[in-house]
């Protein structure tokens, strides 16, 4: 497991001001656009500490910062984010430690930026309703858990053994990847989005993060939007570099736990078969989408050779039988989430909650990140009175 963000400084103090009005603010002006889907704002990879205090001045405001250019993949941790906790820090340090997905620098071959991470939080949502936390200050918990993923990702590059990794041992290097960081090298490299969207559905959300421009790369929308168009000649020559230009959508990797992989292949969310049913939903969705499926013991689902079981038979005929295709199953990858950790990492917002109502404050600190403790503490959120609410995506 990567270290955690050290609590040597106030987390509190990391923040810009008025975090929850900013975010009500912006959560209104987005209410009244007709987008489905859009960043809110950007934390960049976590500088070295020398260059602590010259980063203060672009964290102190909320800034959508669209790559330079064109991203390759997507990491989209979506959740309800009531509030964010350990396991979600550990799904996505987990994906920016495969480098498949880790760093942001441009891939050699296309000039395509590697990787973002967006968090994401659906504010209709098809199974819950917004409480106890509201939106706001879930976008503000979220917000505080980017800076401490960041963290955590960066203190996972000093350690000995990512050190030695990083220098050349060639008895660990991943030699079907030359000259690709190792896992947590190029982790802090990586740029986090916090978004919302109004589709309740994975495919729905899936496909308006795809007809976005946000991660087109700036760069590429501004030589769009200069390119000159006088005469046929130049028209042509225009089409063809714009043709030229236009990049892949990016891959987009989902981030979830073995309940969402049940939710995403349960027909009730699709329209029935004279319809098109599940495949005219899943079809366009996997597409360009990709699952990465956390297992864990968990009383609902079996241990882990059971998921696995799970996504076996899927493979072998269920999907077929529920109107789907079973190359879909090659889309969902399966990694372990600590088989023989199962108290550390039975990590639910439910058990956060329930240790704020005890006011067991180093529980807590076992659920949740420092900064992400601190704010619940110092808002006073899921206190008495505050209702049941729901869990968030594990």
């Amino acid at each position: 497991m990567s270290p955690p963000a050290t609590e040597s400084e106030d987390p509190m103090a990391r923040l810009p001001p008025n975090l929850v009005a900013r975010f009500t603010q912006a959560l209104k002006t987005y209410q009244l656009s007709n987008s489905t889907f859009r960043v809110l704002c950007s934390l960049p990879a976590t500088p070295a500490p020398t260059h602590a205090a010259a980063s203060l001045d672009t964290r102190s405001v909320l800034t959508p910062l669209p790559p330079h250019h064109p991203t390759k993949s997507i990491l989209v941790l979506d959740s309800s984010f009531n509030p964010p906790t350990l396991a979600h820090q550990r799904m996505a340090l987990s994906a920016l430690a495969d480098p498949r997905y880790g760093g942001a620098g441009e891939d050699s071959e296309d000039g395509r930026q590697q990787s973002r991470l967006l968090l994401l939080l659906a504010i209709n949502n098809a199974d819950k309703a917004p409480k106890p936390a509201a939106f706001p200050q879930r976008l503000a918990m979220m917000y505080v858990f980017a800076q401490d993923l960041l963290a955590a990702a960066a203190a996972a590059t000093t350690t000995q053994n990512q050190e030695e990794y990083c220098n050349g041992n060639e008895g660990e290097r991943d030699e079907s990847t030359p000259g690709r960081s190792p896992p947590g090298c190029a982790a802090v490299d990586i740029a986090v989005d916090i978004a919302v969207t109004t589709e309740p559905y994975f495919h729905a959300k899936s496909n308006a993060i795809s007809t976005c421009d946000f991660y087109r790369g700036t760069t590429l929308a501004t030589s769009s939007t200069t390119t000159t168009t006088s005469h046929t000649s130049s028209r042509q020559e225009a089409h063809q570099q714009q043709s030229q230009q236009s990049p892949q959508a990016p891959e987009q990797i989902y981030l979830t736990g073995f309940d969402t992989l049940i939710r995403i292949f349960d027909p009730k969310y699709y329209p029935s078969a004279a319809d098109g049913g599940i495949a005219s939903a899943l079809d366009p969705f996997f597409a360009h989408a990709r699952l990465r499926v956390t297992t864990r013991p968990d009383p609902s689902w079996g241990d882990v050779p059971a998921q696995r079981a799970y996504l076996a038979r899927l493979r072998d005929g269920e999907l077929t039988r529920m109107g789907g295709r079973a190359e879909w199953a090659d889309r969902v990858e399966m990694v372990d989430g600590g088989e023989g950790e199962e108290e550390e990492t039975a990590v639910s917002s439910t058990k956060v909650r329930d240790a704020v109502l005890r006011a067991d404050w180093e529980a807590l600190g076992r659920l949740v990140s420092p900064g992400v403790r601190a704010w619940v503490r110092g808002q006073g959120l899921y206190g008495e009175g505050e209702g049941e609410g729901e869990d968030g995506a594990r």
